[in-house]
């Protein structure tokens, strides 16, 4: 049985062809541009397997309640070419199998719930660190979910004393995302991440504004796991950073596992995302 998988993200679409224990039999990657350059590539890809069902994951903000009349839309994106784009029908237009329509981090999420660094455990909360900031959860064995999807990329973070920079998000500006997603780190430093490895000061602050967040997740969620994936987080120091400014944060209040062993990288690396597509497209094709 042949599984589509998309993982739509803000730079490039990953789109995948694999079977249901989560095996890529062909990938591809294509940058996205607008959807009319870039759907059709998408179409073309899967033109060539008769997949049973098709797993979807999109950057956001989407309409992921199917009592919505805008359910499957790309809404509010600052990437204004997809802005009010009817995603999830136009797929069904063209495929007509059983399509799952999530978010990339929810999906990224469902890969490592199922396959990776959160294999076996009721629940976790998968973080990206890149582009932007975003957040998915995996709560008794499900995708979190409500009245819509989580934002937790946009929670407010108390400012450190001696950061000025005003933040990056065009919306909220300082949020946690205007604070410490990657651009922010470029427009604050004048360099990129990768060219910053060797300076201690940056990636202290970026540990002081994540193990904000982290700290009031757990507070609110309390997941069994923490995977924190995406570009910034390849800066491998960034992990004993977040650890020892949350265990400061936390103080004692709540006990968790030992934080090597409980925030930790994605087991599945990169393919977290895609793979969670997989695993959405066999949950429909079995609906």
């Amino acid at each position: 049985m042949y599984l589509g998988a998309i993982e739509a993200g803000g730079t490039k679409f990953v789109c995948a062809v694999g079977d249901e224990l989560g095996n890529i039999i062909e990938r591809i990657s294509l940058p996205t541009t607008t959807p009319d350059e870039t759907i059709p590539q998408v179409v073309n890809f899967f033109r060539k397997y008769e997949i049973k069902a098709l797993g979807v994951g999109a950057f956001g903000p989407i309409d992921i309640n199917k009592n919505h009349s805008n359910y499957g839309y790309i809404t509010n994106t600052p990437k204004i070419a997809w802005r009010n784009f009817p995603f999830f029908q136009t797929l069904q237009k063209e495929f007509q199998v059983p399509i799952g329509f999530n978010t990339d981090v929810n999906i990224a999420a469902l890969g490592e719930a199922t396959f990776g660094a959160a294999k076996g455990l009721g629940s976790c909360l998968y973080i990206t660190v890149g582009t932007g900031i975003g957040a998915g959860a995996v709560v008794q064995g499900n995708l979190l979910q409500g009245y819509s999807h989580p934002e937790m990329g946009h929670i407010l973070v108390r400012r450190h004393l001696e950061d000025s920079y005003q933040g990056k998000c065009p919306t909220h500006y300082d949020c946690l995302e205007g604070l410490a997603a990657g651009p922010a780190i470029e427009a604050r430093w004048g360099k990129k991440g990768h060219e910053l490895t060797d300076q201690a000061e940056v990636w202290e602050l970026e540990a002081y504004y994540l193990a904000q967040a982290l700290m009031q997740y757990i507070l609110i969620l309390s997941p069994e796991k923490i995977i924190m994936g995406g570009g910034v987080m390849k800066q491998s120091q960034l992990y004993l950073l977040i650890h020892k400014k949350l265990d400061e944060l936390l103080n004692g209040y709540v006990t968790l596992p030992p934080l090597n062993d409980y925030i930790v990288p994605p087991g599945l690396g990169d393919n977290a995302g895609i793979t969670g597509a997989l695993v959405l497209a066999k949950q429909m094709s079995l609906s």
